[in-house]
């Protein structure tokens, strides 16, 4: 007897249909074909207690699998569920009627138990489009999956539910998840406020900038004046997730395994903070079974390079490119895969190695020459795609101790918010541009434009710091940042004068 289950392999953030055919006929033998690695193949065994603990024997006939289309490799061991399904259909153990109408997901334990698997989101959205009613899974993933509509979400936790739902002797209530809900109920829920960074305030200035534009940014201070205290409390002034971000943002946390049992929707903006001994695969991605890395983990969100000199050079240089295209295309020699990797670039560096370079109270004991030196560990290429350099000094005590609280960071998303709107009805025109940070020259030239005074006040700040070249056009796209947030529709020459400010550690004043 032939019959057919039909699973799913996850490629990048999307899914392809795999239609898993059985062969039942008089022999002994066992073939299992259709390019599976190592993990599909030891599905044999799985299946075999499984369905002996739950009192159903393994088949002794001739049994032929081909997994389709067989030139994609099939990889992980969540087909054990559909492999099983089948073997136990082809056998005649279980009926057939409802097999077409249904998409399997599940890797078994010995005793037949499920166990989650990765990509459950896409898997679902793949099989929504290709019109099945609905989906089989371990109700560890049920609340992932459930986030799409018009499609049966059954989460199960023993194959034996699977074969009585197939057998008919029993039904599986299907999960429901209100979306919309979910979405809005941790929508603007932090654990972290601006108000509770004392002090700083034109660092904070610099965040809010950073935010309305979507500007990369690095800090530069001395060991204790806040700058990762500063860098985890910007998602709070961030503009919140639409639904088309979230679901994205979903799909990327869903194929890295990175959604827990209780979350079905992913509704605040992610913030990643690598370690500084992470690999090339590690932050883009890859490996031998493809998975996102950090810079799409931290896709509609923050990515945090916290001393940033300590990460390899060839680490650092590997951001460049998501950084320009906000997309990350890996290609080896068995696949080709593209993550999304738009991001914020957020970064804190020491100023020296000893860490007290231009401190107000202790002195720098670096050798001359040190500070340049450890700021070229950052290549200038890397630090061209960053927009905002500021300094940051220590908190006086005075500053510290004082009673009043800071502005909170509700206040401050408001302001961001209402720049973004202005930023979104400016580039409506224009695809793939969402934010100032994304203008190139063109635009630049047509929406970031100072007036006479201010082009005199940039020539003159571009000579006396010696600001380089390509410093032009952050100035200005910043400049143009800052007045959205002053609601201006022209840049003035303060708006121009605060950009400049924000420039002040480019590399060829930095440190000499």
């Amino acid at each position: 007897m032939l019959v057919k289950t039909f699973a799913a392999a996850v490629n990048g953030i999307s899914a392809t249909i795999i239609t898993i055919e059985v062969s039942c006929a008089k022999g002994i033998q066992f073939f299992l074909v259709g390019l599976p690695d190592i993990a599909v193949r030891e599905s044999h065994e799985r299946i075999i207690s499984a369905l002996q603990v739950n009192g159903y024997k393994f088949p002794r006939n001739r049994i032929i699998i081909n997994m389709a289309p067989a030139d994609i490799r099939k990889e992980g061991s969540a087909y054990d569920l559909p492999l099983a399904i089948g073997i136990l259909a082809a056998a005649g153990d279980i009926g057939t009627p409802l097999l077409d109408k249904y998409m399997l997901m599940g890797e078994l334990s010995l005793d037949g138990s499920l166990q989650p698997i990765k990509g459950a989101l896409p898997i679902a959205i793949k099989a929504r489009e290709e019109g099945f009613k609905g989906f089989i899974l371990p109700r560890k993933n049920a609340c992932e999956a459930a986030v799409v509509d018009k499609l049966e979400i059954l989460g199960v936790d023993n194959i034996k539910e699977v074969i009585a739902f197939f057998g008919g002797k029993s039904k599986i209530e299907p999960t429901i998840v209100n979306t919309s809900e979910v979405f809005f109920a941790h929508h603007q829920s932090f654990d972290n406020d601006f108000s509770d960074v004392k002090g700083q305030e034109n660092v904070k200035r610099a965040l809010e900038v950073a935010a309305a534009g979507g500007h990369n940014m690095i800090m530069v201070g001395p060991p204790g004046s806040g700058k990762s205290m500063l860098a985890k409390r910007l998602p709070t002034i961030l503009p919140p997730l639409s639904l088309e971000e979230a679901l994205e943002t979903t799909k990327i946390h869903s194929v890295a395994g990175k959604i827990s049992e209780q979350t079905s929707l992913l509704s605040q903006r992610p913030f990643r903070s690598p370690h500084h001994t992470i690999s090339n695969v590690a932050m883009v991605g890859g490996g031998s079974f493809p998975q996102p890395g950090e810079v799409s983990l931290a896709h509609n969100g923050v990515l945090f390079l916290d001393e940033l000199p300590e990460f390899s050079r060839n680490v650092l240089e590997v951001l460049r490119q998501p950084l320009e295209d906000r997309r990350i295309n890996i290609s080896r020699a068995r696949f080709s895969i593209d993550y999304p990797a738009g991001f914020m670039l957020v970064a804190s560096m020491n100023p020296c190695p000893c860490g007290f370079y231009n401190h107000p109270a202790r002195p720098c004991v670096c050798p001359p020459g040190t500070v340049q030196k450890y700021m070229n560990r950052i290549s200038g290429p890397l630090l061209d795609r960053i927009d905002i350099q500021i300094e940051i000094t220590p908190v006086p005590f005075e500053k510290i101790s004082e009673p009043r609280p800071s502005e909170t960071s509700d206040a401050v998303r408001e302001r961001v918010i209402k720049a973004r709107e202005i930023q979104k009805k400016r580039f409506e025109a224009h695809n793939g541009i969402h934010c100032n940070a994304q203008m190139d020259s063109r635009h630049i030239r047509q929406y970031a434009v100072p007036d006479n005074d201010g082009l005199i006040l940039l020539k003159n700040a571009m000579l006396r710091l010696n600001l380089s070249a390509r410093a032009y056009d952050r100035i200005l796209k910043l400049s143009r940042t800052i007045a959205d947030l002053d609601g201006s529709e022209k840049i003035n020459s303060h708006h121009l004068a605060e950009a400049i400010n924000y420039r002040n550690l480019d590399r060829e004043s930095w440190g000499s």
